[in-house]
């Protein structure tokens, strides 16, 4: 039976939102949590809210996740520090009200969201396979439905807008996971990936100016609070009855079928393909990592 208590768990974004909501709940279960944040001071904080309600110290790192360099430093940490992972959780997430381009060269709502957790999880996979059991949870959207993928122009150099990018790189989650539970079959490691919800996070402190009054507004009126859409996550990391479950997109604890794009393996793959060349292309000097 599984069981969370003593297991290893790293949450990226885990300094705010879903991401710390779940790692405290999985301390209180007794988990051993390693929280990835961009910000120390937020770092620090998260650090101390987990040990006031759990009572244990977190692990904790820094990493930007807009650079690729940092991301394999924080990778490369990991697996020096760290003699098992049994639970990966993909939570960290941004939006840019403009076209942004990361020191990378690639648009920065692709790199940080999608780009920089496939790279992560590819250099944790041998130590998530030597640890199996293990799971994969990767926080997607609902908003991947409207999502496309046009890899003549990932990044958007024409028609940037600010849910566009974001449907993309939400998008690239559900897809990622897919394909990642195919490469991992027989492996003991299971990947996921879940809609929590709309849930009132920082997410869109990126949002331009103008928009945040009617965002607030909207965020009353149609948004679940973090605890709520910390669950399904909490859920797909600890539950027994998702042990197996592999290759799945949940809207919150069940799991659905994805928006058409993201059921087509030929998409699938070539996301992956993709990935790979940007990640080995990219320039791996990045001035501004936190890491």
């Amino acid at each position: 039976m599984w069981s969370i208590a003593g297991k290893t768990v790293v949450v990226t974004g885990g300094t705010s939102g879903i991401g710390l909501e779940a790692a405290g709940v999985l301390a209180t279960q007794g988990a051993s949590v390693v929280l990835i944040g961009r910000d120390p001071g937020r770092v620090d904080r998260a650090i101390a809210t987990v040990q006031a309600r759990s009572g244990a110290t977190p692990r904790a790192y820094l990493c930007d996740f807009s650079s690729l360099k940092a991301v394999e430093r924080l990778a490369d940490a990991l697996g020096r520090d760290l003699p098992a992972v049994h639970v990966l959780i993909n939570n960290a997430g941004s939006v840019f009200a403009k076209r942004t381009m990361t020191a990378d060269g690639t648009e920065a709502t692709f790199a940080v969201n999608h780009l920089a957790h496939f790279l992560l999880t590819e250099r944790l996979r041998p130590l998530l396979v030597a640890s199996a059991p293990a799971r994969i949870v990767t926080v997607a959207s609902g908003r991947h439905f409207k999502g496309t993928m046009d890899f003549d122009d990932l990044g958007f150099s024409h028609g940037y807008q600010i849910l566009r990018a974001y449907a993309r790189s939400k998008l690239a989650n559900v897809l990622f996971a897919a394909e990642l539970a195919r490469r991992l079959e027989g492996s003991g490691v299971t990947s996921n990936s879940v809609h929590p919800g709309r849930v009132a996070t920082n997410i869109w402190s990126g949002a331009p100016t103008w928009t945040k009054p009617l965002i607030r507004f909207w965020l009353s009126r149609t948004f679940i609070s973090v605890e709520a859409g910390a669950a399904p996550v909490v859920a797909l990391a600890t539950a027994a009855e998702f042990e197996e479950v592999t290759g799945q997109y949940f809207n919150r604890f069940t799991p659905v079928s994805p928006s058409s794009v993201a059921q087509d393996r030929g998409v699938a793959a070539r996301l992956w393909r993709e990935s790979e060349r940007l990640v080995e292309r990219l320039p791996l000097s990045v001035p501004h990592s936190l890491s």
